[in-house]
């Protein structure tokens, strides 16, 4: 497969399980989530999907368990909603990414960079 083709997919991928968690799932520790990312490999066999639960990081055992339980049914939706021959085992994982630029922006928030002053800029 393509490397385009294999991107092509995973955003595919990543926009259904994003509409299927957000309608149809009603578990109410799914709340609020999001799908990041998603990752498949070459031979479609296997898809990693990225998840968030929008800057909530003490929900992550929770979320995690909910879809573990709910992976049958999303693979079981993914296949209707594609033209794939198999459908990829679905593997979720935490994404720490927002959690990470929650972070850096309170690193750079605390930082005291004076102002350059008018003569300075002259130089």
């Amino acid at each position: 497969m393509g490397k385009i083709r294999q991107q092509r997919t995973a955003e595919q991928i990543k926009i259904i399980l994003s509409q299927l968690v957000l309608r149809d799932l009603r578990d109410p520790r799914l709340q609020d989530l999001t799908i990041t990312d998603a990752k498949i490999d070459r031979e479609l066999q296997y898809a990693d999907i990225y998840v968030n639960a929008l800057g909530d990081e003490s929900r992550e055992a929770e979320v995690m368990t909910a879809l573990k339980g709910a992976t049958g049914y999303l693979r079981r939706e993914l296949a209707s909603h594609m033209t794939l021959r198999t459908v990829p085992h679905l593997h979720f994982h935490w994404d720490p990414t927002l959690d990470y630029a929650e972070r850096i922006d309170q690193l750079l928030d605390s930082l005291d960079i004076p102002a350059e002053s008018e003569g300075e800029q002259e130089g």
